[in-house]
């Protein structure tokens, strides 16, 4: 379920329609916003299966005239820590002008047929500020068969700060629309910002 908007009230209320502990995520989110108007937000709640367990989740995504915020919230099952359940939330915030990278990824369905403004099956946003990155990496070869020479390692650095899949099946077409507008949003914010500088 994806929620999106551009007020502090629409967000409140997308964060109380997700029905995902709302009152915590609100809070930590409203904490994180401060006193900054909202410029676009995206709710996105989601389902997963981890071995004999449903555990959900939710990730708030708020962007305002200055930061990029990000509240993630998990619930867990009781454990050897806590013998009642609990839930984690946390909040980052960015200025516009660390994020690196706006990616978004579409899958569209029967691409010869595509039309313009035709809603993808699925889209994956990736957003990078160089918090995380990825290493990827594999031993180098030289490409002869019986050589075996110690070439070292070879690989890649990814940034993979934030990285959010929404499908029309799993989450509905609607949630696609708000993802895309503000991915579009963001996009935008940050071409504004890199312009600035």
């Amino acid at each position: 379920m994806a929620k999106t908007g551009t007020t502090t009230q629409g967000l409140r209320a997308a964060i109380e329609r997700s029905g995902y502990y709302p009152t915590l995520v609100a809070e930590a989110v409203q904490a994180a916003v401060g006193g900054e108007p909202v410029v676009s937000y995206l709710v996105h709640q989601e389902t997963t299966f981890d071995a004999n367990e449903v555990r959900r989740h939710v990730t708030v995504l708020v962007l305002t005239g200055t930061r990029f915020i990000v509240s993630h919230t998990d619930e867990q099952a009781a454990d050897a820590t806590s013998p009642s359940p609990y839930a984690t939330t946390s909040t980052e915030s960015v200025k516009l002008g660390r994020i690196s990278s706006v990616v978004l990824s579409r899958v569209v369905a029967n691409p010869e047929s595509y039309t313009p403004g035709q809603l993808p099956r699925e889209v994956v946003l990736t957003i990078g500020w160089g918090a995380v990155a990825r290493l990827d990496l594999e031993p180098a070869s030289c490409g002869d068969p019986n050589c075996d020479a110690d070439h070292g390692y070879t690989g890649s650095s990814t940034a993979d700060d934030l990285s959010l899949r929404v499908s029309e099946a799993g989450d509905g077409p609607d949630s696609v629309r708000e993802t895309l507008a503000f991915a579009q949003a963001l996009s935008e914010a940050t071409a504004a910002t890199g312009s600035a500088r």
